[in-house]
């Protein structure tokens, strides 16, 4: 079994960080160098940063930002945004990614999973899935930042990400991005008991009962946060944050 995590996800856009609501209305809450350093000092065990302009504007992946992270960051860390081809993602694990996460270009190009799987390794392979419910009230999954409607079921298609090669599931919870109301606990139930691989369920922590209703109830084996971690109080200001190891354990372990 994987050992379960608790990831921080931080949206880049323009080189700086980002929080959105649902995808929409990105608000800009500092710089990543910055955040990399107090995460150090927090001991996070590994971070997430997803480019969420990049694919949009078919922009390559920063590679000198990611160079620049890889320098400051003393945990392992998933890049994704803008990732099209192998070579791309050669580049962002010689610039100090661990994990790539493919989203739009696996729907494109599924071989791209194959091939990547295979000269890399899945464990190196992200299989990124962001979902909400159509307009008939049906769950889908969206590509291109949550714009095309692809017309797969998150459960099938999870299954067949795995199936080309994927190591891990990100589902990210569209309309549950920034509301800090929870996670979507069936969504990540079903994944999870669909697939062998990791899913780590993205979308609507907001306290730490949050993280623990997903693990117990969610089964999910990660869980990824980024409005809990740098938000503070009512009134929304920045403050990177993060559970001490004993609250951490305390979560895994309840």
């Amino acid at each position: 079994m994987a050992l379960k995590r608790i990831i921080p996800c931080l949206l880049l856009r323009d080189n700086g960080l980002v929080k959105t609501i649902k995808f929409k209305n990105p608000t800009y809450i500092g710089d990543p160098i910055n955040a990399v350093k107090i995460f150090n000092e927090k001991e996070v065990d590994e971070l997430v940063f997803l480019d969420i302009d990049a694919t949009k504007n078919e922009k390559e992946p920063p590679y000198e930002l990611i160079r620049d992270i890889a320098t400051e960051c003393f945990m392992p860390f998933c890049y994704g945004g803008g990732i099209t081809n192998v070579e791309q993602i050669r580049r962002l694990i010689a610039s100090g990614a661990e994990k790539v996460a493919i989203n739009s270009a696996a729907y494109h190009n599924p071989q791209l999973i194959k091939e990547a799987a295979s000269i890399f390794g899945s464990s190196t392979i992200v299989g990124s899935i962001d979902y909400k419910k159509n307009v008939f009230g049906k769950y889908t999954v969206y590509i291109n930042g949550g714009k095309k409607n692809i017309k797969k079921h998150p459960v099938v298609y999870a299954k067949e990400l795995e199936k080309l090669g994927a190591g891990e599931i990100f589902l990210n919870s569209i309309e549950k991005d920034g509301c800090m109301q929870g996670y979507d606990i069936v969504m990540i139930k079903e994944v999870v008991d669909a697939v062998s691989i990791p899913v780590i369920a993205s979308g609507g922590a907001g306290k730490i009962s949050h993280f623990k209703e997903a693990f117990q109830e969610g089964k999910a084996s990660a869980l990824a946060a980024g409005s809990l971690f740098v938000f503070q109080g009512r009134k929304k200001g920045v403050l990177i944050s993060y559970p001490s190891p004993k609250d951490i354990r305390s979560i895994i372990n309840e």
